[in-house]
């Protein structure tokens, strides 16, 4: 099972927090429709590698952030 086809299997679960749990797609593809294809799949986002620690850290923090409704800390510098 790859990421696309493990991304596919948790969104269909059936389970209210199937559909809101944050997936972040890293990878060496880095192409325009390898992204399409991360986020067709149900990816949240899609970062290629090599991946950029403070990049990662923010893209963490919003998807923190907007589950748990709190935008204080989106904003913090790394």
């Amino acid at each position: 099972m790859n990421g696309y086809e493990a991304t596919r299997a948790i969104r269909a679960l059936e389970r209210p927090d199937a559909g809101e749990i944050p997936i972040i797609a890293m990878t060496a593809n880095a192409f325009a429709e390898d992204e399409k294809e991360a986020l067709d799949a149900g990816m949240n986002i899609h970062l290629a590698k090599p991946i950029d620690i403070a990049l990662l850290r923010k893209v963490i923090r919003q998807c923190v952030c907007k589950r748990d409704g709190n935008k204080r800390d989106e904003n913090k510098k790394d």
